[in-house]
């Protein structure tokens, strides 16, 4: 089962010298495997690509889409009282969480106390310092951004239940399971435009550029109105999102393995 080739495709992104180890486990993987089962068409094409520009052999391969088992958990009452938006995963750099707390900083220095609420869940990974500066000394967002390392299913899907939306501006992702779990939930996402979210939502979300602070600004403040037509209109394009399910990825990889024996 491959999730992603990051290591490869990203390396700057990754610790030093996963690089040199992930290519090897792929190298491997591909001389000794029967088939290849990948979580996305897009890590399979980035699958693709390394094959023929390393000269290694491919198997047979495989899509099989993975569910976000979002548990039908008993919701409990908002946790904030103000509008406020949930950026979910580890913090490392390709997740950009440094960009999104800028935009952060400058809507507060603009609206002071009327800014919405960032809520980062997730533990501090990696190479994540100028993050952790800004999440530890920054005083504009103390207050207006809230870190929860340690989150409960429970609260976690507390938090994304009563969000404005999923704020999700990574810079490289191998399939993004918040964004399907955010959408199965029916909580609207603001995303990077990544050929793989596409690939998992389509046109349902709202797609910016990862650099683009002036348009995640202006998106992530008309998403906090109490009347935000963007919003409701996303909320509408929702209803048509089909999450796919465990049977689903099974059904494909026990038929996969047949074919294999």
């Amino acid at each position: 089962m491959l999730h992603d080739l990051i290591p490869l495709t990203h390396a700057e992104y990754c610790r030093p010298g996963v690089r040199e180890l992930h290519r090897e486990r792929m190298r491997v993987a591909l001389r000794h495997a029967s088939g290849v089962i990948a979580n996305s068409k897009a890590t399979l094409n980035s699958l693709i690509e390394e094959a023929r520009w390393a000269g290694w052999p491919l198997p047979k391969t495989v899509v099989a889409r993975l569910a976000s088992g979002v548990p039908a958990a008993n919701v409990d009452a908002r946790p904030l009282a103000q509008p406020y938006f949930v950026m979910l995963g580890t913090i490392e750099p390709r997740k950009n969480h440094w960009f999104l707390l800028h935009v952060w900083r400058r809507m507060v220095e603009e609206l002071g106390e009327r800014a919405p609420t960032l809520v980062v869940i997730g533990r501090r990974g990696w190479e994540c310092e100028n993050v952790v500066d800004m999440l530890e000394r920054c005083v504009a967002l103390r207050g207006k951004v809230i870190e929860e390392a340690n989150c409960s299913d429970q609260r976690l899907y507390n938090y994304l239940h009563h969000a404005q939306a999923l704020l999700f501006p990574s810079f490289v992702e191998g399939y993004g399971m918040p964004l399907a779990e955010a959408l199965s939930m029916r909580v609207p996402v603001i995303a990077s435009d990544l050929p793989v979210f596409r690939e998992i939502a389509g046109e349902i979300p709202d797609y910016l550029d990862p650099l683009d602070g002036p348009g995640w600004m202006a998106r992530i403040l008309e998403y906090s109105t109490t009347n935000s037509v963007q919003r409701a209109s996303q909320l509408i394009r929702i209803e048509g999102f089909r999450e796919p399910t465990w049977q689903q990825h099974f059904e494909v990889v026990d038929q996969f393995i047949e074919e294999l024996a």
